[in-house]
């Protein structure tokens, strides 16, 4: 029946239908990529927030200790120099657990394989998504303190210890931003960047030959 004379209403008709339900899944087929990336950028400036978060507690917890960073001062000293010659990277993030407040910040959202820990003492590699470096120094702005741990030179790392040279083909893998990452600097500032820009412009500008960095 096409109408109804009683209601004052006319039904669709089989082609206008399928004109609707065409016309509504080409919009969820626009709508859809366009939130996602949405959601992948806002993910990605959470990340940020949480490396700045992370870079000013490393500055903070340096004030009184002679300007040096906990990676940079013994273990007997309140720091976890020697906690590079193991796996647990977390150690360091440990010492911070003052300066940052929260576990929260050592997660980033885009990082599906990595949980929040409930409390700083529960805190193991599961709950980080950052790497950290042993050659940071807050006098040596450049160089690398922190980024995301889905970093790579093509080769698996020895307690997490992975040296970054700018002969390498060294970047980010499709894990976490795909293929982005972001990173933090002696100096607590925190860069987005490409596999490129790593390589040509990050790198080169540390004044390391070497620079390595330990994996969660």
């Amino acid at each position: 029946m096409r109408s109804s004379q009683k209601y004052g209403w006319t039904a669709f008709t089989l082609i206008e239908l399928i004109a609707t339900i065409a016309a509504v899944i080409l919009l969820v087929a626009v709508l859809i990529p366009a939130l996602a990336k949405q959601k992948a950028k806002k993910q990605r400036i959470d990340c940020v927030n949480n490396l700045k978060q992370i870079g000013l507690s490393f500055r903070i917890w340096s004030g009184p200790s002679g300007d040096r960073y906990p990676t940079e001062r013994s273990t007997n000293d309140l720091g976890t120099m020697e906690f590079f010659q193991t796996s647990e990277v977390y150690r360091h993030f440990q010492a911070l657990s003052n300066e940052l407040g929260s576990p929260r910040s050592l997660v980033c959202p885009a990082d599906k394989e990595r949980s929040v820990a409930r409390s700083f003492s529960a805190l193991s590699n599961s709950n980080l998504s950052y790497f950290v470096s042993p050659e940071a120094n807050e006098n040596l702005p450049t160089t690398l303190l922190s980024g995301d741990r889905n970093i790579t030179n093509g080769f698996t790392p020895k307690n997490g210890i992975l040296d970054l040279t700018t002969n390498q083909l060294v970047g980010w893998t499709a894990e976490i931003h795909v293929r982005q990452g972001n990173i933090a600097l002696g100096d607590g500032s925190v860069q987005q960047v490409s596999s490129e820009r790593l390589r040509s412009a990050i790198l080169p500008n540390t004044g390391l030959a070497t620079n390595r960095i330990q994996l969660p």
